[in-house]
């Protein structure tokens, strides 16, 4: 997801059920990691630039955390149309707000050519704006369009739709069903494995021209699966610490792998799954971490200050980028230098300010009295 699968402050559940509060925590490290493969883009490090590109997947477990959290939320007796106001008090009233103050900062009236010096800055692109703002711009692979209005909000474009198909998904996969939810997270890494295998085998078949939205579903899906495993009783003993070990030390590997000269054949099959490497590590660590919290286990990532951080994360992802290139626009793109390490604090500093202005003035206020006003306004239908 965007930072935006909570359902609230921290990862609510069900009365009977407690809070995985270690999610809520473990997000903030996902945001984080977004946030240092853009800070690359703009101040980049000395041998940082290949392992900052991991920090991408960040995304990835965003998806995955979302339908886990969604599916281990959901309550019997929530109407359709009372879930979807509810996502949509989730994630709109800040992407609108977000949205409104990176146009300063990525568009000019009248820029007729971008200037390679400041690539950020964008001739006014009304399409692309309007496409952000109706949550339907990553079904378009024009960049213009796919990264209107903020360079970060495409990701709520694939939130709208997988929040469209969860009531029906969850409703498949229902109570107590475990062979469903085993059947579709089969179908997933299967896919998972099919598509990188036949790009390789053609990047340019109708393979490579599926939307966003269709391509990463299957992230969100597998979240829902195992959630509903876990809401079943399932209860692996899945270490955490191992996990967060094994993707660092892919990461490792691999660049270890692409800048040793090794044979250039291995270094393309493995990058080439990474995705899938980094789906399945990120999938049982969002179990390890939901079932120490059921059972009251220690964990780390339960600490005040990371959940809070992690409160605040989908706050930060919507602003980060933005205070960045604004940034970026007074003192300029930098060249590659350990120098640049001054600008990592400064602009983190700035981000997380603008994020906790932004959760505690817009996104949560205004979200629980949009949760309020259609508790009272829709009447119950069921989702399942």
């Amino acid at each position: 997801m965007s930072p935006a699968g909570g359902a609230g402050a921290a990862v609510d559940a069900p009365p009977t059920k407690v809070r995985l509060d270690s999610l809520t925590g473990a997000r903030w490290w996902a945001a984080f990691g977004v946030f240092i493969f853009h800070m690359n883009s703009f101040a980049p490090l000395p041998l940082l630039g290949p392992f900052s590109k991991f920090g991408n997947y960040g995304v990835a477990f965003f998806f995955i955390l979302s339908g886990f959290v969604l599916t281990w939320s959901a309550r019997p007796g929530t109407s359709i149309r009372n879930f979807y106001w509810r996502r949509f008090a989730r994630i709109y009233p800040a992407l609108l707000v977000a949205v409104a103050l990176g146009l300063p900062v990525f568009y000019r009236v009248g820029l007729q050519e971008i200037d390679p010096s400041q690539w950020w800055i964008k001739p006014v692109s009304v399409v692309g704006i309007l496409a952000a703002l109706l949550l339907v711009q990553a079904w378009s692979s024009n960049p213009a369009i796919l990264f209107g209005g903020s360079p970060v909000s495409w990701t709520l474009t694939l939130e709208a739709f997988f929040y469209a198909l969860h009531p029906f998904v969850n409703r498949f996969l229902g109570r107590g069903r475990q062979g469903r939810a085993i059947l579709l997270i089969a179908i997933v890494l299967a896919w998972e494995i099919a598509y990188p295998t036949l790009m390789l085998i053609d990047k340019q078949g109708w393979w490579a021209s599926i939307p966003l939205p269709v391509l990463r579903v299957g992230e969100f899906f597998l979240g829902m699966s195992v959630a509903t495993l876990v809401r079943n009783g399932w209860r692996p003993r899945i270490p955490a610490l191992p996990l967060c070990i094994l993707f660092v030390a892919n990461a490792v590997l691999y660049v270890g792998l692409k800048f040793s000269g090794a044979v250039p054949t291995i270094v393309q099959l493995l990058g080439s799954f990474q995705a899938l490497t980094v789906i399945v590590i990120f999938t049982l660590l969002i179990i390890a971490l939901a079932i120490r919290d059921l059972e009251g286990r220690p964990s780390a990532f339960r600490a005040k200050w990371m959940v809070d951080l992690g409160t605040w994360s989908f706050a930060f992802y919507l602003v980060h980028s933005t205070v960045m290139y604004g940034v970026a626009t007074f003192v300029g793109a930098r060249t590659a230098s350990w120098g640049n390490l001054v600008w990592y604090p400064v602009v983190f500093v700035l981000s997380l300010l603008a994020a906790w202005l932004l959760y505690r003035l817009v996104e949560h206020p205004v979200e629980l009295r949009m949760r309020r006003w259609g508790d009272r306004r829709f009447a119950p239908r069921m989702v399942r």
